[in-house]
């Protein structure tokens, strides 16, 4: 990614241009040639966008547009990424806090007293469980636990909305922020949207109006809001609880675009589209406008197509499991012998971990109130639902190691236990994860 910057207006003529007197000026010798428009000066970039965009770093939180929202925008780059746009300068103080809240540049998690796991990360308490609502359970990706809480919270008058992703309604394979107000609202939000989503891009607004909601996003998002709550005291005021869930890296749109081409499925015919729910894991559908829809297994949709999309950060994310976040929840895979999860349909099941005192609260309320069904669940048993993230935190030291043996830029990371987790991983998995990474960066691969 390269910072894109916009010409800024400017009142000065181009070197060598002037109205004066020009000898062979077309028409009459001794009439003034025209002067061109000035030349924009361009926008001084951002150094800490710079970095970011050095070592393809971004996330595409929309933290920086949080920041500088009059100066910087979230727009699709190829392959389909959401990355910022700079228009304006950035003030000494603006860049000093996107340098400190960019998760591509720096993420900070402390345990404070809490159990720290290496690979899961700090916890309270760990549980299965799923919506008690049928069609709610039914509908969302991994057994509604996380939309059945966000449902509490709005029917208890804890939060006054919910700011989440959902679909785009004029980009069926693209996501929005939606302010959910009411159950229908969190329910028509339901389902994982494998596509790039920057919620914190418009949350000043939010902010500014004073109005309290819950915020729910990727770790990266949580990452970010969390360390501009330690600069900027009405996020704590504003946003009394913040939700996550296990990611596996944000895919960029063109892998969206692939899963319909396999299907057959023009993307200008496609009216909705749906990367899982509906079942569990719930498949990938896509339906067009005459009404028909083509499907696809999660399996396929995302284990061969969408994670060969993952942007490059996703890869050496120090915290795919939601660790800055409150409450968190993740699918609870049922496995084979060889410990591998198996993706037939099923009814959904969440894995649920309680970060914080806050989202320990809001689940034992939930539960209180009939909305969610959990069974307290071993942090050890975490490992085999997911091994994905469990062999990416492992992996991670290596990685970085690669970045800084290229002298590229290298995110600074404190509190996440790498070299305890590394040190679960055979010397064999460290070389090939190391040697990767330097082909990636080496030959610009996601």
């Amino acid at each position: 990614m390269n910072v894109r910057t916009l010409p800024q207006a400017s009142d000065a003529a181009p070197d060598g241009a002037s109205g004066g007197v020009h000898d062979g000026a077309p028409g009459n010798p001794m009439a003034p040639a025209p002067v061109p428009p000035p030349v924009p000066a361009p926008v001084p970039a951002s150094p800490a966008l710079a970095r970011v965009g050095a070592g393809r770093l971004c996330a595409g939180c929309g933290g920086c547009a949080a920041v500088a929202p009059a100066k910087i925008g979230m727009a699709l780059e190829p392959p389909g990424y959401l990355r910022p746009v700079q228009h304006a300068p950035l003030t000494d103080e603006e860049e000093r806090t996107i340098a400190e809240i960019c998760p591509g540049l720096r993420l900070d998690q402390t345990a404070e007293g809490r159990a720290d796991d290496p690979l899961w990360g700090p916890h309270l308490g760990v549980w299965t469980g799923h919506a008690t609502d049928p069609g709610l359970r039914h509908a969302a990706s991994s057994g509604g636990a996380l939309s059945a809480l966000l449902v509490h919270l709005l029917e208890s008058g804890a939060v006054e909305f919910v700011l989440q992703i959902a679909a785009d309604p004029e980009n069926p394979l693209g996501n929005r922020t939606v302010l959910s107000r009411t159950a229908a609202e969190v329910m028509a939000a339901s389902g994982s949207r494998y596509a790039p989503s920057a919620p914190l891009a418009g949350i000043e607004a939010h902010l500014a109006a004073g109005r309290r909601f819950a915020f729910v996003g990727k770790p990266c998002d949580v990452g970010a809001l969390r360390a501009m709550a330690r600069r900027d005291p009405r996020v704590d005021a504003c946003v009394p609880v913040m939700l996550s869930f296990f990611c596996a890296g944000v895919p960029a749109q063109a892998g969206a675009e692939a899963v319909l081409d396999r299907l057959g499925a023009p993307p200008e015919a496609v009216a909705t589209f749906r990367y899982r729910g509906n079942g569990w894991p719930g498949s990938a559908v896509a339906t067009l406008r005459d009404g028909s829809e083509r499907r696809m297994s999660y399996h396929d949709s995302w284990g061969r197509i969408l994670s060969k999309h993952v942007q490059f950060r996703c890869k050496i994310c120090p915290d795919g499991v939601g660790g800055l976040a409150d409450l968190v929840c993740a699918d609870a895979w049922e496995c084979d012998e060889r410990g591998y999860p198996l993706f037939a349909e099923a009814e959904g099941v969440s894995l649920v971990l309680a970060r914080t005192e806050a989202g320990r609260a809001l689940l034992d309320g939930a539960v209180a109130a009939g909305r969610i069904a959990v069974t307290p669940f071993p942090l050890a048993g975490i490992a085999a639902m997911q091994p994905g993230q469990r062999e990416r935190k492992r992996a991670l030291a290596a990685r970085l190691a690669a970045l800084g043996l290229l002298m590229r830029p290298v995110p600074r990371y404190h509190g996440f236990r790498l070299l305890a987790a590394a040190r679960q991983a055979r010397l064999r998995s460290h070389f090939r994860n190391f040697h990767g990474t330097t082909r990636r960066v080496l030959f610009g691969r996601h």
